[in-house]
């Protein structure tokens, strides 16, 4: 019997190791499949749908109230009945608003007072990153007052200030100034109110700036040291770059912090002497929920001046970090 003709199936024969015949006149396999959309996608898509649930919800909770709270600047509204549209009257009484001026005022003194935060947290980090014994101990003493509730240590403060019993007005006694009521004073009660608030925030740059110090590189200090490096010349050349990140994280929380400071300043004093301890968030606070007016639009424009304010802040911020990430590739 005369041999068939075979040829060679390019497809190898996963059992044997080596090509299948086909038999003479078969046509040759057919070509494999195009892959399909979500195959092709799928590396490109796959991010976004595990982001899908948090951006969700940041749209739902964050977003949507922000552009529904900008919608309800321009009506004027007491919460309760018809909304009556100003459009931007809410705004231009804003500009001629004492009170306003007075809280914007005060959120720029929280905002360089807070700033003093970071150089002391610095400080006390230096102080505390040593080798000594009982060390752990002393480190936690000093970032308890961070784990404190802010009401708690308002009230402490508040009780400092007293001034017929605070250890405050003693001191004040010391210089010739007995019986100062500083939150009483309209002169002093802002920067007494930073001072307590201070207090927590020193704390938690000082946890900051420590965890920066134990990732600094020991071989760099040591070839410092080798160079003839001391002192100030050690700390800004050699420590502090390495430590940039901490102060990076220090500032933008501690920036965040003084713009929506509300709590000190509700515990406190409650905005007085006379108004003159308010900040933004209070004014806020009063205008569109206490027994001063029940006034949404009027709160709610406040509101929108402290986002922008922030905002400005956090694209500043988010360019920092982007330039950051640059230097870095």
């Amino acid at each position: 019997m005369p041999v068939a003709d075979v040829r060679l199936n390019p497809v190898a024969s996963p059992s044997a190791g080596r090509p299948l015949p086909l038999a003479h006149g078969a046509s040759p396999a057919v070509a494999a499949a195009p892959a399909s959309w979500w195959a092709r996608h799928q590396r490109r898509l796959a991010p976004w749908l595990f982001l899908s649930p948090a951006l969700l919800l940041f749209l739902a909770y964050v977003i949507a109230p922000i552009v529904e709270s900008i919608g309800l600047s321009l009506y004027d509204w007491d919460g309760l009945g018809q909304p009556a549209w100003v459009g931007l009257g809410n705004y231009r009484e804003l500009m001629e608003d004492p009170d306003f001026h007075t809280a914007l005022k005060n959120n720029l003194i929280w905002l360089f007072g807070f700033l003093l935060a970071i150089p002391a947290g610095l400080g006390l980090a230096l102080l505390l990153n040593q080798t000594v014994f009982g060390i752990r101990a002393v480190k936690s003493l000093f970032f308890f007052p961070f784990v404190i509730s802010q009401v708690v240590i308002g009230l402490v403060f508040t009780w400092f200030y007293n001034p017929a019993l605070g250890i405050v007005d003693k001191v004040f006694g010391l210089f010739g100034r007995p019986d100062l009521a500083v939150l009483a004073d309209e002169q002093w009660v802002t920067w007494a109110i930073v001072a307590a608030g201070l207090y927590p925030q020193i704390a938690y740059c000082m946890i900051l700036y420590l965890t920066g110090l134990n990732n600094v590189r020991p071989d760099l200090i040591e070839a410092a040291r080798l160079e003839g490096a001391r002192g100030w010349t050690m700390l800004w050349r050699i420590v502090l770059p390495q430590l940039r990140p901490a102060t990076f994280i220090a500032v933008v929380v501690t920036v965040v912090g003084s713009l929506r400071s509300f709590d000190m300043v509700s515990i406190m004093t409650a905005g007085g002497p006379y108004g003159s301890s308010r900040v933004l968030a209070y004014y806020m606070y009063e205008q569109a929920l206490s027994e001063y007016g029940y006034r949404m639009g009027y709160g709610t424009a406040i509101a929108t001046v402290l986002f922008a304010i922030m905002l400005v802040y956090i694209v500043f911020v988010l360019w920092r970090i982007r330039q950051q990430e640059k230097d870095l590739h």
